[in-house]
């Protein structure tokens, strides 16, 4: 499916009781169809994480296999490497390539009407980072053996913190596990890296990513000036019709799902046109960014995750397994 294609919402949650239950059900199902793909594109993905490729050639066959798989990304693939731990999708032309002793961690969003089935996997060139890598690989396992109703989601945390610390990393404290509804990637729950005392309790049907970090630095990531995701999230008054135009290309494209500046390169004549329309949006409220997130202390980070929907006792993994 090319980025041309619209992904309003066929999922919503208003009408009545019975209404809401099968609008639910249809949800689930679409989340777990984006799921399936999730897993079939991870299985190939981490063949493409070879020293001397193209971090923007990783990125963009990532994405081209979800789209000829019949679904759209539901936000830009990352590619982070070393002591950057989210956030960084190579812009156009980038010139990023992979190390021969690199730390890369692939994140990538499978969307089916708005349902996203969230997965990453790190990938060690080196081979000195194994340890760090089955520390957040056993802390995701550790989480997702622990999901169930009524579990509170600090105690997850807890469950992520000890696994993480048992092995003499750091989880990364100010990233955190998130819900997931359709047409949002992050719906308002979050599941730290240690308890924190938070009180959500899992419930039959709740769909969340599930991505615990683990780091050698400080425990905690700073935001950087390179800014390539966005996300729309109102309206504003916009002076350039640019501006307008563009906007409205996002809302039918992309909805309030993130999407990466070099995505809407080719609906412009000239890189700058398009810069100034980015810069109004943000500077008018329109859109919101997501920076580059670097670990404070400089230290190396390892992620591993994967999307699931609780069930009524326990929860069902729908992206797939992963392996350090």
């Amino acid at each position: 499916m090319s980025d041309d294609s619209s992904v309003s919402p066929e999922v919503s949650p208003a009408g009545n009781a019975e209404e809401v239950r099968e609008a639910r059900a249809k949800a689930l199902e679409y989340f777990r169809q984006a799921g399936k793909i999730a897993a079939s594109i991870k299985k190939d993905a981490g063949g493409l994480v070879n020293p001397g490729e193209s971090a923007f050639d990783i990125a963009e066959t990532v994405e081209k296999m979800t789209r000829d798989a019949g679904a759209v990304p539901g936000f830009p693939c990352n590619i982070s490497i070393n002591d950057v731990a989210a956030h960084y999708t190579p812009e156009t032309k980038d010139s990023l390539l992979i190390g021969e002793k690199d730390l890369v961690k692939v994140d990538f969003g499978v969307a089916i009407n708005g349902c996203v089935a969230d997965t990453a996997f790190s990938i060690d060139l080196s081979g000195e980072q194994g340890s760090l890598l089955e520390a957040s690989h056993k802390a995701l396992e550790d989480a997702v053996a622990s999901i169930k109703p009524g579990v509170t989601n600090g105690f997850i945390g807890g469950v992520i913190e000890k696994q993480i610390r048992s092995r003499g990393f750091k989880p990364i404290e100010n990233l955190s596990s998130h819900m997931i509804e359709p047409f949002r990637l992050h719906a308002g729950v979050d599941v730290p890296s240690f308890d924190n005392g938070d009180t959500y309790e899992f419930a039959e049907g709740d769909v969340f990513a599930i991505e615990p970090f683990a780091t050698t630095g400080a425990g905690r990531v700073a935001d950087q000036p390179q800014v390539e995701i966005f996300s729309v999230v109102g309206e504003g008054r916009l002076r350039m019709k640019a501006s307008r135009d563009l906007l409205n290309k996002l809302v039918t494209r992309y909805f309030t799902l993130p999407f990466a500046e070099r995505w809407l390169v080719n609906d412009f004549n000239s890189r700058l046109t398009l810069s100034a329309a980015l810069k109004e949006l943000l500077n008018a409220g329109c859109l919101y960014p997501y920076p580059v997130l670097r670990e404070a202390g400089r230290g190396m980070v390892a992620q591993f995750e994967n999307t699931l929907i609780v069930t009524h006792d326990g929860c069902e993994v729908i992206s797939g397994s992963i392996d350090p």
